[in-house]
């Protein structure tokens, strides 16, 4: 019975892992208690890039050729208006009878619409004439 008084038992906390101080606890923890703390932030950390960025930018730098999508002609605009005009038909008409929405053919008629031959053979067979080609405006 006296050696369990003698005897003396240390009570110490583990000293934590590495990963174990990386966390987002661990870093909060150690600011509450006012120690230095370093955190760095890695340049492109959790991506995957392969390459260095400034080549790619210097590449597009260099380049001077202007990219965008060519839209509709002015004549084919004007041409298709006046050949729904001639039939008397609307713009929701000519949408209905080659099943597209109205604004579709809005911006085939102010140009803004980049051309599909798909939509541009509909309204040839609804308007009866050719849009595409040498023989533009001539009856199918």
């Amino acid at each position: 019975m006296s050696d369990d008084w003698e005897s003396v038992t240390y009570l110490r906390k583990k000293t934590p892992k590495k990963s174990e101080l990386k966390t987002k606890k661990a870093v909060t923890e150690a600011q509450r208690k006012g120690t230095e703390v370093e955190t760095t932030k890695k340049y492109a950390a959790g991506s995957n890039k392969q390459r260095s960025s400034t080549r790619d930018t210097a590449k597009l730098d260099r380049e001077t050729e202007e990219l965008h999508h060519d839209r509709v002609e002015h004549d084919l605009a004007k041409l298709i208006q006046t050949l729904r005009l001639e039939k008397k038909m609307t713009q929701k008409d000519l949408a209905q009878r080659i099943n597209e929405k109205p604004n579709i053919i809005t911006e085939y008629e102010t140009g803004k619409a980049i051309p599909n031959n798909q939509i541009l053979g509909k309204m040839e067979r609804a308007l009866g004439a050719k849009l595409r080609g040498k023989d533009k405006g001539k009856p199918l």
